[in-house]
């Protein structure tokens, strides 16, 4: 299910019913800057949870030096199995950030890289050398070096106001997207650019499914449709929006090219079917329809057909999300008073849930098919706040924002861009 690092001394094996953090640290990088960078390392590899970082009044060394080998021995007495030294350096108006990972136990460097940029991306250096690090001890893609895109909600809860914000992953560097002269709600990334669809309401108007530029600030609207369209997500080359538009009392799902507005509709069901998720191949969609009578997830083909029911369990099952490696559905399952969120296998083998609560809702992948982000609501006058959760179901942390926030979506890695 999680494979290992290939040909790496480090290694953090997820399988394990006894996992434990991998102990590291990471010493302050020199030059100016340096310690803002370390800084983010550190924050990243403790919030993922596979890292324990140790405090820096255990290090045996204070200041290792970045140019020879640090003292092994000290450093296996402090209980340490890998170690992080770095600098950085400011070379005609951009600065230079070099890191080494060391593997404590051989005494010999795993990894090492160095970085050339504008000064306004130092943060961003950290995030990359973090997916540098993560991916070489654990052999999993990178996800820091991401933003978030997220509904922030401030002001009383029956007049809440709701503004598209995006973020970096950690919560830092939030700014809005939009104003809160209408409600927005669902946004989800494309899996291949800076592009967000949306659903958007202005009071007395229908419901209509926007995509947004994040760069330029372009919008345009998603289909020209008289009746509610919502629930829209891009298709795996981002070409292509999938929605639900309602139809009296039902709803059906349509595939729209962004580029050439053709449509075609998918399903002609008397129900609602709703939540649309491509596999990340393009062949497949889940969705979930109350065509059995509650709640349910199903599969059909990208061009429409019969749908295939996946989720038997207890409960109501909805917002499905299929993993960027394929492997995974993650849902929301509602029953006995709460909701949680799980994975299941995409023919509805291996349901598994990794958190409950009072109201957890819309989990979102991060693009390492690693983690899930979703949000929980306790209820009463307060209000959403967003959480980490691994596939394990060990790592569950809180992700910071100014306010209250719901419905957050995950963007590609930055640094696999072009």
């Amino acid at each position: 299910m999680i494979p290992a690092a290939a040909k790496a001394e480090l290694v953090i094996d997820l399988r394990g019913g006894a996992f434990q953090p991998m102990p590291i640290a990471i010493a302050d990088f020199g030059g100016e800057g340096g310690v803002l960078v370390s800084g983010i390392i550190t924050n990243n590899l403790k919030r993922c949870g596979y890292f324990n970082p140790i405090d820096k009044a255990r290090f045996p060394e204070r200041n290792p030096p970045f140019d020879a080998a640090p003292q092994f021995d000290a450093w296996r007495a402090a209980g340490v199995q890998a170690l992080v030294t770095g600098r950085v350096a400011r070379e005609a108006g951009r600065i230079r950030a070099e890191f080494r990972l060391w593997d404590v136990a051989t005494g010999t460097q795993t990894d090492g890289q160095q970085y050339f940029t504008d000064p306004s991306n130092s943060r961003r250096v950290g995030h990359i050398i973090s997916d540098a690090i993560f991916t070489k001890v654990t052999g999993l893609g990178g996800f820091f070096d991401t933003r978030v895109v997220f509904v922030d909600e401030s002001g009383p809860k029956e007049t809440r106001r709701k503004r598209l914000a995006i973020m970096d992953q950690d919560g830092a560097n939030v700014r809005y997207l939009t104003n809160g002269d209408v409600s927005v709600v669902t946004p989800r990334y494309s899996p291949v650019s800076q592009d967000v669809t949306f659903m958007s309401q202005r009071q007395g108007e229908q419901p209509r499914v926007q995509v947004l530029n994040i760069e330029t600030g372009q919008r345009q609207i998603v289909g020209n449709f008289p009746d509610m369209s919502s629930s829209p997500r891009f298709a795996p080359n981002g070409q292509r929006v999938v929605l639900s538009l309602q139809q009296g009392g039902n709803a059906n799902l349509y595939a729209i090219d962004i580029g050439s507005r053709t449509t075609m509709r998918l399903t002609s069901t008397a129900a609602i079917d709703t939540s649309p998720s491509y596999a990340p191949d393009g062949s497949r969609i889940v969705f979930e329809s109350d065509r059995g009578g509650q709640q349910q997830l199903y599969v059909m083909p990208a061009g429409g057909g019969e749908g295939q029911r996946i989720s038997f369990g207890q409960g109501r099952y909805s917002q499905p999300s299929w993993s960027p490696r394929g492997d995974l559905i993650a849902f929301t399952r509602q029953g006995g008073g709460g909701f949680a969120i799980g994975v299941m296998r995409p023919d509805g083998s291996g349901e598994r849930i990794l958190t409950e609560g009072f109201h957890n809702e819309a989990p979102n992948w991060a693009p390492n098919g690693q983690y899930i982000m979703f949000f929980r609501d306790p209820g009463g006058q307060s209000g959403g706040k967003l959480y980490m959760v691994d596939i394990t179901g060990r790592v569950e942390v809180p992700v910071p924002t100014p306010a209250f926030a719901s419905d957050p979506t995950w963007s590609p890695l930055l640094s696999g861009q072009r």
